[in-house]
């Protein structure tokens, strides 16, 4: 069988995106990219700061409820039956309950190929591309910078601290089959 998934996982301003995009130039086949934040931009505006879905705090926490829950259920579903149907799809995730999420992941892409792989960033530098970008709370890069690998495994790791993004791209492509 041949990779149908490629799940990036890694903490905000981790360079998740950057990678996709070589990845997305340099695989021979086409490949779809979809990440959480598609998801939660997809949401209807209600869900943002509410219990039910997605909280982001002063201190760049973000807590999600039961509503964001059965969402991403429907969303990861339909990931599932899109590469089913053939499609090579990258995921950019952020695993904001480590190993839990990736098992529940995990278990929505059951029978699938899927190549895990783990994007790290020292949290200073993710710090410092956080106040770049300019769109997202400051303190979210540095409390999900090793949050989100907690207990999880992966096929592959790439540091993108002091390695662009290409670099890591292909390293990652060297694993997909």
């Amino acid at each position: 069988m041949s990779t149908q998934i490629i799940v990036l996982n890694g903490g905000s301003s981790s360079g998740k995106t950057g990678i996709t995009r070589c990845l997305k130039a340099i695989l021979p086949l086409p490949w779809i990219s979809l990440g959480v934040d598609d998801l939660i931009s997809a949401l209807p505006a209600k869900m943002m700061q509410s219990d039910a879905g997605v909280e982001l705090g002063e201190d760049g926490s973000v807590e999600v409820g039961a509503s964001f829950r059965e969402a991403e259920a429907a969303w990861t579903a339909g990931i599932a039956a899109m590469a089913r149907a053939g499609a090579r799809i990258i995921i950019d995730d952020v695993f904001l309950g480590g190993r839990d999420s990736q098992d529940r992941l995990r278990e929505r892409l059951e029978g699938l190929d899927v190549l895990w792989v783990g994007v790290r960033c020292d949290p200073e530098i993710a710090a410092g591309r956080e106040i770049a970008r300019g769109d997202r709370v400051p303190g979210m890069a540095a409390s999900q910078a090793e949050k989100v690998h907690k207990g999880v495994e992966y096929d592959v790791e790439v540091d993108t601290s002091h390695t662009e993004s290409l670099q890591c791209a292909r390293l990652i492509a060297k694993h997909v089959v």
